[in-house]
């Protein structure tokens, strides 16, 4: 690994552990809860955490742009971009449900070259830099050998404003669900596509995400030997709002899967008349 990449790497993940000890020393506590929409939420938590990455990637590389979750930061052309969702899971973190994660990513003349995701309450870091394979607390990780989708387990999330735009994910989860072995839907797309990396998770889909959401994990999955396109099958950018993520193995077959109509519509048992 180049010097300058080991520089960026070993201060990502630095930094990565230190918003994880705040969060951590945050869960279960009170907290302000401030509405970015009907049900998208912020605490004090998730700015505080990025004023903790941002601050210190500033310091170290001041001449590196940033896009982030919460603040709007100068776009001043710079060749290097740190994208970073300082608290994925926010939802889950503000009701103490303790699964979400930091994740950053370091974006070079537009295309993604490093990616640390760190699960906060498992103690996990999950790295990645482009050409270099991925990795968790030191060992390499690779996606799943599982194959055909009926014997697959998959992730998905939804997003804030599926009571109101037909764009809800909800059709697609319903044929998935009638193919796949199983679907978790656990709140945090960071940690999803880490796990697909990891192998825990065989594929993954979900639409209307920001760049924060997938920049890292999208190289994980590719560096562990998965493949990662839009819901087209065409080759994948941060800036497109749809990802479809897998081991390769079923990945026609989830393309397939999101080109399907709407299903019929379920019945949870009978009313007698």
């Amino acid at each position: 690994m180049a010097s300058e990449m080991k520089e960026f790497l070993e201060k990502a993940v630095e930094l990565a552990k230190e918003a994880g000890q705040f969060q951590r020393s945050r869960l279960w506590t009170p907290l302000t809860i401030e509405h970015k929409g009907v049900i998208d939420i912020v605490t004090e938590v998730d700015r505080g955490s990025e004023d903790i990455i941002v601050g210190g990637l500033a310091q170290a590389f001041p001449g590196h742009d940033f896009l982030a979750e919460e603040n709007l930061y100068q776009d001043r052309g710079a060749t290097h971009k740190w994208i970073i969702d300082p608290l994925d899971g926010t939802t889950n973190f503000a009701h103490g449900f303790p699964w979400f994660a930091v994740s950053i990513a370091l974006e070079v003349n537009g295309e993604v070259v490093l990616g640390v995701i760190y699960h906060t309450m498992m103690d996990e870091m999950f790295t990645a830099v482009k050409g270099e394979g991925a990795w968790v607390n030191g060992s390499r990780i690779a996606v799943s050998p599982r194959a055909p989708l009926c014997s697959t387990l998959l992730a998905t999330g939804f997003p804030y404003d599926n009571a109101t735009d037909p764009e809800n994910n909800f059709s697609h989860f319903v044929n998935f669900q009638m193919s796949a072995r199983g679907i978790r839907r656990a709140g945090a797309a960071a940690l999803d596509l880490a796990y697909v990396a990891a192998g825990r998770l065989d594929g993954f889909w979900e639409c209307k995400l920001k760049p924060w959401d997938v920049a890292a994990g999208q190289l994980l999955v590719s560096e562990a030997g998965g493949r990662v396109t839009g819901f087209e099958g065409k080759p994948y950018s941060v800036y497109n709002h749809r990802i479809v993520a897998s081991n390769g193995l079923i990945h026609e077959e989830m393309l397939e899967m999101l080109t399907k109509p709407a299903p019929f519509q379920a019945i949870c048992g009978q009313v007698d008349p």
